[in-house]
Order: C-alpha cells, then sequence, then structure tokens
C-alpha cells in the first residue's frame, strides 16, 4: 500500500509539516478519497492546538473535504458509491453502525463513540479515508470551493434550524457573524425568517445586512440588547468566547430556544427562573456534525 502524503501538526500549536504515513490495508468498509478541497475550519486550528484536550500527535487537520472516490472496501462496493464518484466528508468518519444510537439514524451520537475525521487522519492531505456511511454523494457540477465549508459550518448551524422546528414565520437571533453565523444569515434569509444578526462590530452592518440580515444590534450596547426583550423564537450562538447570556435569555420570546453551536469553554449561567418563567430553554449541536 502506498503512503500518503500530508501535512500534519507534530506537537501542540506546531506548524503544519509535510508528513507522510502508512493507511494500512483498506478496511471492508472504507472509502479511499482523493482530496479536490479542502477547508480551514476554527475546530482545525483549535485541534492543532490541542484546546480540547484530546489531540493526538501528528494530527493531519481538515475535514471540509471535497474530492472523488479512488477505492472501495469490499463491504462499500454495494453501498452507491463508485470509483470517480464526486463525495464530500465532513467532521465524521467513522461510527459502530450497531448501537442504540447507530440503528436509531443518530449516528453522530454513536455509544462506542463516533471517531472525527481529524483524528482518523483529515484532509489536509492527498488522500483519506472514512466509513462509507460517512461518505457523502454530491452532484458532480457543484462549486467545491463554496460547498465545502457546508459539510461543517453548514450543517452546523443549520441543524438547530431542523431541531427547533423554524419556520419562514420564526424571529431568529444570530450572535457573531463569522465562518458559522454568516451561513446562517444566508439560510434563515433562504427560508424567510426575521433574521436580527447579532455583532460587536458595527463596521460590519451593510455588509451583513447584504448577507439577508434584517436588522444589525450592537452586542456591546445593553440598552439595545434589552430593548429586544420576548422577541426572538430561537437564538443561535456562534461565538466560543464568553459573554453576559442574561439579556440573550430574555430576548426569547415563550416557548424560545437559545441553542449555541460555539464551544464556549466557561459555563452559560442562566437563573432558572428564566427558563421556567417563559418556558425557554437551552440546547447545543457543535462537537459531531453529522449530514
Amino acid at each position: 500500500m502506498s503512503m500518503i502524503k500530508s501535512y500534519a501538526a507534530k506537537e501542540a500549536g506546531g506548524e503544519l509539516e509535510v508528513y507522510e504515513y502508512d493507511p494500512g490495508e483498506l478496511k471492508p468498509q472504507d472509502v479511499e478519497v482523493q482530496v479536490d478541497y479542502c477547508g480551514i475550519c476554527h475546530s482545525d486550528l483549535s485541534m492543532i492546538d490541542n484546546e480540547w484536550g484530546f489531540s493526538q500527535y501528528p494530527l493531519v487537520a481538515g475535514h471540509e473535504v471535497i474530492g472523488r472516490v479512488v477505492a472501495l472496501g469490499s463491504a462499500a462496493q454495494d453501498k452507491g458509491l463508485q470509483v470517480g464518484q464526486r463525495v464530500g466528508i465532513g467532521w465524521t468518519a467513522r461510527s459502530c453502525g450497531h448501537c442504540d444510537a447507530c440503528i436509531s439514524g443518530n449516528q453522530i451520537n454513536c455509544e462506542q463513540g463516533a471517531v472525527p475525521t481529524i483524528m482518523n487522519r483529515g484532509g489536509f492531505a492527498e488522500k483519506l479515508r472514512a466509513d462509507w456511511q460517512w461518505v457523502i454523494p454530491l452532484p458532480e457540477n457543484i462549486d467545491i470551493e463554496s460547498a465545502g465549508p457546508l459539510l461543517c459550518g453548514g450543517i452546523t448551524v443549520f441543524k438547530p434550524l431542523l431541531m427547533h422546528h423554524i419556520t419562514a414565520t420564526s424571529r431568529v437571533g444570530v450572535i457573531g457573524i463569522g465562518g458559522l453565523g454568516h451561513i446562517a444569515i444566508k439560510l434563515l434569509h433562504a427560508m424567510g425568517c426575521e433574521v436580527t444578526a447579532f455583532s460587536s462590530n458595527p463596521a460590519k452592518e451593510q455588509e451583513v445586512l447584504a448577507m439577508g440580515a434584517d436588522k444589525v444590534v450592537n452586542s456591546r450596547d445593553p440598552q439595545a440588547l434589552k430593548a429586544l426583550s420576548g422577541q426572538f423564537d430561537l437564538i443561535i450562538n456562534t461565538v466560543n468566547v464568553s459573554l453576559d447570556w442574561q439579556p440573550y435569555f430574555e430576548a426569547l420570546t415563550y416557548g424560545g430556544n437559545f441553542h449555541t453551536v460555539g464551544a464556549v469553554l466557561t459555563p452559560l449561567s442562566v437563573p432558572a427562573f428564566t427558563l421556567i418563567a417563559g418556558d425557554r430553554s437551552i440546547s447545543g449541536f457543535c462537537y459531531r456534525h453529522a449530514l
């Protein structure tokens, strides 16, 4: 079996270096993909720096991968994939396929531990491998540079819209207008929602409105936040820094949800009465991504 060329971090915070590794024999359920495009996500940087404490080195990052199938394991040959086919691979590379979560269609919550693509050797390489069920068929004529980020950032902000039954009549707030936030705004605008963007940078206002936001609120203005009390069906937080969350909890309407996809490392503090009085809730989705 030929070696695979990649770029890897050899230690926490290390620069990426050329790195060759032996992938071993192709496992029956494996699909080998020639990489045509791989995006760079903040999660890649977090893993390279061991920000979350579970990185293993040498680490080949990259989990917004689009490429073509070059080899199929014996158990992957009747799963609808073909050599030469355009495919994508996101955050997850493997799951057991037989636990309760997997057989109920919730493979991202695999009880045996779904394996991130990064821990399986990621897409900063000429090739990579993943279990066939995590290799996503894509249209042949897709714009790979636009589609790549949807395999991570796109599904990260789209999943909450499904979870919380967002429709064209919903009022949704988005905290943070970076990689995740701008995709969320575009999706919500396309769905016909009323979208409010929360940003600490007033210079972004016109750009954010052009993306599809109906309103931009300065997140550093306490009075502006207070004026929004009781308005939102859903607020999606995309930042990974600690804020004063209370004004956002109070900005939810009855039955509203505060949903974080930003990996804030400090606890989210909320008085129980804030949730009880308005039948509000808090949820999250980020670590395991699935299509």
